[in-house]
């Protein structure tokens, strides 16, 4: 099992800090995020809050001292010791994923640190090594949608993929205009997000012009009804799922065993859930791909890595955060992603 590789890695936490790191992005709104930094016996392992709650980052920074997390630990007792504390100090945060978001910065954070301090990285330790990483771009259109977004960036460069959220206003005429660059390699229905920014309601037209207009495409988080489950009668094998996907459990209460899955390590809160549900994954021979929340930093770096190791071929939704800029310039990685030359930690640079 992969947690057993890491579970009894060593830690010493002598202090942590805190810092805010603030960007416009390409969907139209500031993303806030928090870099935990641990430091001790010389290393400083670092994780990132995604927290999508500006407030809650500003209101983390002001009770930095009410998380007790100094000491001695192997990494698993690192992690129940962080268990037994309210990290939104009393208060409710908006969504209750919010809890595992920041649980995941701590606990990320400490498995950096215990690799660097063991002077070695996950890689190495796991037995295993970093891969290229293939990644596609991740985007909305633009309202109202006409696909000019996507064949700007193919203008840019052609080698590009892209995975898409449709929305009710997406046309026909959109739709063939998007599929005739074989370029879209998944598209979001965001159909399991409820009292969110970004819910897209269960559309039984929207879904049908997706599923014929789009083949070959995976399909992510539909939303299941009476009227919009025939129509994934024949297509569950494209169909992958994100948000709903925070452990094994999660993974056992899909309406039907997945053959692909979006992994975004921040959902999982702890190092061992993320790892039992990859071994799971691979027991089960669900292929995986990598996910993104707009991380700003070293959580970045992060979800480099579990890609690397595990699915590097698979359209990782991992684009480097330069994607993200509301205008992107310059020169811009390209995909696949080399990894780096002398890694450690949990770090990717």
């Amino acid at each position: 099992m992969l947690y057993d590789h890491v579970s009894d890695l060593k830690l010493e936490v002598e202090a942590y800090d805190l810092k805010q790191r603030e960007r416009d992005t390409s969907s139209g709104f500031t993303r806030a995020t928090t870099i935990v930094s641990l430091h001790g016996d010389g290393e400083t392992g670092r994780g990132e809050d995604v927290t999508y709650d500006n407030d809650a980052h500003d209101a983390l920074h002001a009770s930095a001292e009410d998380s007790p997390v100094t000491g001695e630990y192997t990494l698993e007792e690192f992690s129940g010791q962080l268990s037994e504390i309210d990290l939104f100090h009393g208060t409710e945060p908006n969504q209750s994923i919010f809890r595992n978001y920041r649980q995941w910065a701590f606990e990320s954070a400490a498995l950096d640190i215990a690799l660097k301090q063991a002077d070695t990285n996950l890689a190495d330790h796991l037995g295993r090594t970093y891969d290229p990483v293939r990644f596609v771009v991740s985007t909305r259109l633009e309202n109202p949608p006409t696909g000019d977004k996507v064949l700007d960036w193919l203008d840019r460069n052609s080698e590009l993929e892209f995975k898409l959220d449709p929305t009710s206003e997406w046309t026909t005429e959109v739709i063939e205009r998007l599929a005739a660059t074989d370029a879209v390699r998944t598209l979001d229905l965001k159909g399991q997000y409820h009292g969110t920014t970004v819910d897209q309601p269960a559309d039984p037209e929207l879904y049908e012009r997706i599923i014929e207009g789009f083949p070959e495409a995976l399909i992510e988080d539909p939303e299941l009804n009476d009227e919009t489950r025939p129509l994934f009668e024949g297509e569950e094998a494209r169909v992958t799922w994100d948000y709903p996907i925070r452990g094994v459990e999660t993974v056992e209460d899909l309406p039907w065993e997945p053959e692909w899955l979006n992994i975004k390590p921040s959902r999982f809160g702890s190092i061992q859930s993320l790892f039992d549900t990859i071994d799971y994954c691979q027991k089960h021979d669900i292929r995986m791909f990598g996910g993104g929340q707009f991380e700003l930093d070293v959580g970045r770096e992060h979800i480099h890595a579990v890609a690397s190791l595990f699915y590097p071929d698979a359209p990782n939704d991992v684009a480097p955060k330069a994607y993200n800029d509301p205008d992107p310039s310059g020169d811009l990685p390209t995909s696949p992603l080399a990894p780096p030359e002398t890694p450690r930690g949990l770090s990717w640079r």
